[in-house]
């Protein structure tokens, strides 16, 4: 299998909207947005897909992509995959069958969760953390965000990620599979994904590790919570007779999108789970100095309290995480091959687990010549030497360092720091004249508006 050679990004951004606040400057966990006239540019190469930033837009000014919803019905069987918390978004007063009718009406013709695979996976993971030639701590690819926090950001870990397909895929390629083994044409198949955040969007338009994907398209959670909840008030759908997919799941499975979900189906040794991609950057720059050793398997989550917290979730994820706990109570510890008809695949999905070589992308390569790339990092040791290491952010860009590596890279000047701009108008090497023009190249004119003043008393 081939590493994919650019990333497929979910999150946009409306320009006609935007303020220009830097608001999601502040807040990305690899520096992929700065400033340039009063816009927020995107690198690509760092941006993972985390949707920190369009959780901290106080303007909407930043969506996410999905596919159009009339899609499924180019499909003679369009198959729903969903998250087992999608259930979880709704008020405890509207029962599993009433969600699972509702979604049937819209012309879904099978439904299945997601986390029906993870008895299979299960057994991947436990393979690798008791393999002695696996470098530890294994860390979980099961967040894509993750992942690509990794890839750009401690790209010397990416040996330690555990190379398996995660649940989605694992589903998505037994449905396939089975359906064409009833005859089913595989052209007339199309597998949907609702997606409670932008990254798993991304993965699956280019999966890291893998050719393609299996899914066809994917709708978005808070999209599609709205279009089934309108169909239960509205009351225009058919009651079914039983829950279908919704009881073959077992306890473990059920809490496996949750906060320890992984390590709690793994036996006994040193296993963490950590939440929060902020939380999981500072974790692994522990790891990567070395500064915290002996860990087994490290289960990382981009967003707080895990899918629950996913950004594209319509619901509030403390009450989500408690309606998922609460479902799993009621199931059973584990579910046979006639409630799960997956496990009967299970050989061949073991056959299939694996995926290629993750690749480093790290967000600090400068040029793909080495002697060039050294003499640019060299340039950008010395000029941060010189910034007032404050992170201001007036400068357009996240951090000082930022700013160096991109004036290394002829992306910027020096004096777009407003330190420094005072330093040479102190020197009369710099006028106030050209102090403003350069300001307003990163922040664009409307902030510099004289008739801004107007009527303000700043005596």
């Amino acid at each position: 299998m081939t590493q994919v050679e650019s990333f497929h990004h979910a999150l946009k951004f409306k320009y006609d909207l935007c303020i220009g606040c830097s608001h999601c400057t502040g807040v990305c966990p690899t520096g992929a947005i700065h400033v340039e006239e009063g816009k927020p540019i995107l690198d690509s190469n760092r941006c993972i897909d985390c949707g920190r930033c369009y959780l901290a837009c106080p303007v909407s000014a930043i969506y996410i992509e999905q596919d159009d919803f009339q899609t499924i019905y180019n499909y003679k069987f369009p198959i729903l995959l969903l998250p087992s918390i999608f259930s979880a978004q709704f008020p405890e007063r509207i029962n599993q069958r009433a969600i699972l009718s509702a979604i049937y009406h819209l012309g879904f013709k099978y439904v299945y969760e997601v986390e029906k695979s993870i008895d299979v996976l299960k057994d991947a993971m436990i393979h690798a953390i008791t393999d002695d030639n696996k470098e530890k701590p294994v860390i979980s690819t099961y967040c894509p965000a993750i992942v690509r926090l990794i890839q750009v950001k401690f790209p010397s870990l990416v040996n330690n990620l555990l190379l398996v397909k995660p649940p989605l895929d694992l589903t998505s390629l037994y449905i396939k599979k089975a359906f064409i083994e009833q005859g089913i044409a595989e052209e007339d198949i199309g597998i949907f994904y609702v997606s409670p955040c932008a990254a798993k969007i991304a993965a699956i338009k280019s999966p890291v590790g893998d050719k393609k994907s299996h899914i066809n398209g994917v709708i978005n959670m808070n999209f599609f919570y709205n279009k089934v909840f309108r169909i239960i008030k509205q009351g225009i759908y058919e009651l079914r007779k039983e829950e279908s997919d919704f009881d073959s799941l077992s306890r473990n499975n059920l809490l496996w999108s949750l906060t320890e979900g992984e390590i709690n189906l793994l036996p006994e040794g040193r296993n963490l789970a950590i939440d929060e991609v902020h939380n999981v950057s500072d974790f692994l720059e522990k790891i990567e100095n070395e500064d915290i050793t002996d860990i087994d398997f490290l289960e990382l989550r981009a967003c707080d309290e895990s899918c629950a917290g996913g950004i594209l979730c319509p619901g509030n994820r403390f009450l989500i995480a408690e309606r998922q706990k609460k479902r799993a109570k009621k199931s059973n510890h584990r579910v046979s091959k006639k409630e799960n008809e997956l496990l009967k695949y299970k050989d061949y999905l073991l056959d299939h687990i694996g995926v290629g070589k993750v690749l480093p992308r790290s967000m600090d390569k400068l040029d793909d010549d080495i002697s060039v790339a050294m003499r640019k990092m060299k340039k950008s040791f010395e000029l941060n030497s010189y910034l007032p290491q404050v992170d201001c952010r007036i400068c357009g860009y996240q951090t000082c360092k930022d700013l160096s590596d991109a004036i290394a890279n002829n992306q910027a000047d020096l004096k777009q720091c407003i330190f420094i701009q005072r330093i040479l108008e102190q020197t009369d090497k710099l006028t106030q004249a050209e102090a403003i023009k350069i300001n307003k190249q990163i922040w664009g004119d409307k902030k510099f508006d004289k008739n801004t003043l107007k009527g303000m008393n700043l005596e």
